[in-house]
């Protein structure tokens, strides 16, 4: 038999809410339990971006620096940034330079005595707020020649939005554990659903765990012995 040369298959949220539903064996027949599962994928989601470096959510950004501005705010939609390098001539074939910059906290920029030295920045410190993140930057970019502020930034995870066609912002390799999630989630709240909620627990951490564990670097790494030797 032919299979059928297809990989594409991508379900909608709905049909994630309705497959997490057949598994706590418990129906839909109200509006709000509709919108009490797609609250619960929502809060799944959150979930997920604050559990590890998700992979597909990563981005890289860049982001030109004005002389003498100490601060600048990032995409709203940014959870953190995870490193970042000066690009110098950006955008020339010949002579555009990434030179990585290491990132302090803000509590040892708050430290820093002079925030408004001027040069070509070496450090960065993230603020995290509740809406946009900051990043502010040491020394302050001078005017010496035009600064871009290359980086690798985790994004959020998009919405469910309101729609049944909506399909989730995450790879097919987690479309189990964000499945399993909402069967748990929604066994939580569903009364003829409690006796399965520690089945669905343990069903959502083994799917969340292979899932995660795949979602990996897989460049080669060498790790060189130190040895201390005394003469």
């Amino acid at each position: 038999m032919a299979t059928s040369g297809t990989a594409n298959w991508q379900p909608s949220i709905v049909e994630m809410i309705q497959e997490a539903t057949d598994r706590c064996g418990v129906e839909l027949r109200t509006g709000y339990e509709i919108t009490s599962a797609r609250r619960s994928f929502q809060l799944l989601m959150v979930e997920f971006a604050s559990m590890n470096l998700n992979m597909w959510s990563e981005e890289s950004v860049s982001l030109t620096l004005t002389p003498s501005t100490t601060s600048y705010a990032l995409p709203a939609d940014t959870v953190d940034v995870i490193e970042g390098a000066i690009r110098l001539n950006a955008g020339n074939t010949t002579t555009q330079n990434d030179l990585v910059i290491s990132r302090t906290s803000m509590y040892d920029y708050i430290a820093v005595p002079n925030k408004l030295v001027t040069g070509q920045p070496t450090q960065y410190a993230i603020e995290r707020g509740v809406a946009n993140p900051t990043v502010y930057f040491y020394p302050t970019p001078d005017g010496a020649q035009t600064y871009t502020f290359f980086y690798r930034r985790l994004r959020r995870l998009q919405d469910a939005g309101t729609t049944g066609l909506v399909t989730a912002d995450v790879p097919f390799r987690f479309y189990e554990a964000v499945i399993a999630g909402l069967a748990y989630r929604i066994a939580c709240k569903r009364k003829e659903a409690f006796p399965l909620i520690p089945q669905l627990k343990q069903q959502y951490d083994e799917a969340l765990l292979l899932a995660q564990d795949e979602d990996r670097d897989r460049a080669s790494i060498m790790l060189v012995p130190y040895a201390n030797q005394r003469y």
